[in-house]
């Protein structure tokens, strides 16, 4: 396990309970916040995978995971994803929060040992989605935003709703079109978001 993990490990005491483990590990670091949504999102992936026949367990475990780099301060994500050699854009360098997908992605791989790619590839693209995206990406990218971590509901919920009436594909699309419709409130533009809206746009162009 990379050092940078391991310092803050220490004393945390795994119980092979990845609901029990995740949660804990982020009260531990003071993000009950990011615990309490990370539960919600995990049982939002549920719901989503049973709907579109998605594996339910591979779902679940995206969406324990999917924060778990929360317990890192903001100020530190820069730093620890040089430390492990992660490519950060310009975009990311900028506005360091997006980079949480990412280093969450190796924590699962470093320390939970998760080896599934896709379970892999939606962590790491859960915040922006991306181009070549796959289906339990767009499922936990989706869920992740229905569960949303702030006061009151999501201004975008309905569309959303409205496009998982649809399909995971229209349900995402939402979503980034509401982005894109209010982009001037967006720190940053980050170029994996507008792959995943013109990719978006293009299929369910065609499917019209």
């Amino acid at each position: 396990m990379k050092e940078v993990f391991k310092r803050s490990l220490d004393g945390f005491i795994f119980t092979d309970d990845l609901h029990k483990d995740t949660y804990n590990l982020l009260i531990l670091h003071n993000r009950q916040v990011v615990a309490e949504h990370s539960k919600s999102v995990a049982e939002e992936c549920k719901t989503l995978a049973n709907k579109f026949g998605i594996n339910e367990e591979a779902a679940e475990i995206a969406g324990l995971l999917h924060d778990i780099s929360a317990i890192f301060p903001f100020q530190q994500r820069l730093e620890i994803s040089n430390l492990l050699g992660i490519q950060v854009l310009k975009e990311e360098e900028e506005f360091p929060l997006i980079l949480h997908q990412k280093i969450s992605q190796v924590m699962a791989k470093e320390i939970w040992n998760i080896s599934n790619e896709d379970i892999l590839s939606a962590i790491g693209c859960h915040t922006t989605l991306k181009k070549e995206y796959k289906q339990l990406d767009l499922l936990l990218f989706v869920a992740d935003k229905v569960k949303w971590d702030q006061k009151g509901g999501p201004p975008y919920l309905e569309d959303v709703v409205n496009g998982l009436n649809i399909s995971l594909e229209h349900g995402a699309y939402a979503y980034i079109k509401y982005l894109m419709d209010n982009k001037s409130n967006l720190k940053v533009v980050h170029p994996w978001l507008v792959d995943a809206y013109n990719s978006l746009s293009l299929k369910l162009s065609d499917i019209r």
